[in-house]
């Protein structure tokens, strides 16, 4: 059987329509499989971003729940934390230390009863003040700040004890808790300048 060239080639109806379902799931196949692939790729972890790098820098009780908070949450969240504590913060990390910070009243009216500084500066509102704060911690069922402290190490939060500071205070390496690393501001830029969250406290 021959056919002529000169007669135009011809789809059934059928066929077209076949063809054109056919042409139709390719596409969405293609378009499906695109989609996905940038999904993947910007579901893809940025290493900056699992970085949080954080600064401690006062050692009363109320400043010192901030940065141990952020960083046990953060190294929960599968980040890598490290936590630079300098000038007063070092006092976080003093062998009991912990159990020691205070909270002073004078001249602090955010404390939950604000209290006039001529009040405050009478012997004995630093303790009360400090008692007052552990217990309504302790009612409300907040850990204390040795036992973030734990937290963060046993969740590899990497604690840094600024050494200028420890020079300067007179800090030896034995005063301070387990496990700590010591270096200076260097040190912790160095991490720093990589993460995307970095927070002075």
């Amino acid at each position: 059987m021959t056919t002529d060239a000169s007669e135009p080639f011809t789809v059934s109806p059928e066929m077209e329509q076949w063809l054109d379902q056919r042409v139709e799931k390719l596409l969405a196949e293609r378009m499906d499989a695109l989609v996905k692939e940038r999904i993947a790729q910007a579901m893809k972890r940025d290493p900056a971003k699992r970085k949080v790098a954080i600064i401690a820098s006062k050692g009363t009780l109320d400043m010192a729940y901030p940065p141990l908070i952020l960083a046990t949450t953060a190294a929960a969240m599968d980040a890598d934390v490290r936590i630079f504590f300098t000038f007063y913060g070092l006092n976080i990390l003093k062998k009991h230390g912990a159990n020691k910070l205070q909270v002073a009243p004078i001249a602090n009216p955010a404390l939950p009863v604000p209290m006039p500084n001529i009040l405050g500066m009478l012997p004995g509102m630093t303790p009360l003040a400090t008692q007052m704060m552990k217990n309504m911690f302790a009612k409300h069922n907040v850990v204390s700040i040795g036992e973030l402290l734990q937290q963060a190490i046993e969740l590899d939060v990497k604690l840094i004890a600024c050494q200028m500071t420890m020079d300067v205070m007179g800090f030896k390496r034995e005063d301070l808790i387990e496990p700590i690393e010591v270096g200076g501001a260097a040190t912790f830029l160095g991490f720093a300048t990589g993460a995307h969250t970095t927070l002075f406290i």
